[in-house]
């Protein structure tokens, strides 16, 4: 039986409403900043490939620099990464509106796309390594990490329509300084909270290493597992907009997206409602074969209509697979190096994106979606195969 008693529960701890609700304002740059840049640069240059080049590089930046970020996190807390990428991440976006708009070099504009997203906030991060420190039950901890992705997932329904709605004003720039702005406000806010001003830092014995994390098998394992289901999201993605397109309905594939994430969001509510009394490495093969089962059903269908609303039902395990692999993170990661192990994770799931994109669209030039939905299958099928093989249930 589903129960909402959990999330009342969850809020009931003044630390952890104070802390998610504080975040909010902070993260809305998640769904909106990539998109405002590319359209941004786009419209002011009339160049497709610019914009895409620009954006690419906001994106190498936020995931490249993501586990060093993490690191010092770990080591000297959150207070101080986040004032400088609170001041950092808004200046480089507001320079890369004026590098565009005043026609400067190409080379200045992908520089401050670059250390736009180097400097991102890391209030994610910082929000999915508080939660084991805020909540010692498990339970509630499952609760909380489902909140995060339901949350998450809300950011990239509502980014692009904020988006869409300064474009359509005629200010595309702005988009890019609403970001900036929701960036530096909510990073100060979430400074402010109680959680952070007295997160206290874990002192480290252990030898320091290099690889970090990189050392323990069995994150590995996990890591690898993220990149292959998120291979499997790029795939899905580019397979929807293929899809719509071959139907003479392009615009249709972010309506059809967007439906996905209702459902995904659906998902990641449902699933920490309760305790579901399996292993955490179970929970996962579970999810990702739900998630994989969601993608086989969308492949036999041709009508476009019914296609957008069976997303909705494919969707529903999307958003619960990140939960329960930040669970799996949180339950494997030495505390001493958790902020660490959350930013790698990120990092696979931008990769396995950003892969599954562009082999998506190489093979959506010879193939039909169907085939490209399958590949996907293959691909979340695979991140179980690992979870199985390297975990086993061992993760309770």
């Amino acid at each position: 039986m589903i129960s909402f008693q959990r999330y009342g529960d969850l809020f009931g701890a003044p630390e952890v409403r104070a802390t998610v609700l504080a975040s909010v304002i902070g993260r809305i740059p998640i769904g909106v900043a990539t998109l405002a840049v590319l359209l941004f640069v786009q419209a002011r240059t009339g160049s497709f490939a610019l914009a895409g080049s620009t954006a690419a590089l906001y994106v190498l930046g936020l995931s490249v620099v993501a586990p060093f970020l993490g690191r010092m996190i770990d080591r000297v807390g959150p207070r101080r990464v986040l004032s400088v990428s609170a001041v950092v991440y808004p200046g480089m976006l507001g320079a890369l509106v004026l590098l565009v708009v005043h026609a400067e070099s190409h080379w200045w504009v992908a520089a401050a796309a670059l250390l736009a997203g180097a400097a991102f906030p890391p209030i994610t991060i910082c929000m999915r390594t508080l939660y084991p420190r805020l909540l010692p039950d498990i339970g509630l901890l499952q609760t909380a990490y489902s909140v995060d992705s339901a949350l998450v997932e809300t950011i990239f329904i509502a980014g692009p329509a904020l988006v869409a709605l300064f474009v359509a004003a005629g200010y595309p720039y702005a988009a890019v300084l609403f970001a900036a702005v929701c960036a530096a406000i909510g990073s100060a806010v979430f400074l402010r909270t109680p959680a952070v001003r007295n997160w206290a830092v874990h002192p480290d014995s252990a030898p320091r290493s290099l690889l970090g994390p990189l050392r323990i098998p069995r994150l590995l394992a996990v890591f690898a597992a993220t990149v292959c289901y998120s291979v499997g999201f790029g795939l899905y993605e580019v397979a929807v907009t293929a899809f719509a397109t071959t139907r003479g309905h392009p615009a249709a594939a972010g309506v059809i997206l967007a439906l996905a994430s209702v459902g995904s969001t659906a998902g990641a509510v449902i699933y920490g409602s309760r305790d579901w009394g399996w292993p955490i490495a179970r929970q996962y093969l579970l999810a990702v074969g739900l998630m994989a089962a969601g993608l086989l059903l969308l492949t036999p269908i041709t009508n476009l209509t019914l296609f957008a609303f069976a997303n909705i039902v494919a969707g529903v395990p999307m958003a619960t697979v990140i939960a329960v692999q930040s669970l799996l993170v949180s339950q494997i990661a030495p505390r001493v190096m958790l902020a660490e192990s959350f930013t790698w994770g990120a990092t696979c799931l931008l990769g396995g994106i950003s892969a599954g994109i562009a082999a998506g669209g190489m093979l959506a030039e010879y193939v039909p979606a169907a085939t490209i939905l399958a590949v996907a299958v293959a691909a979340t099928l695979l991140s179980g195969a690992i979870v199985w093989t390297m975990l086993g249930e061992r993760e309770s």
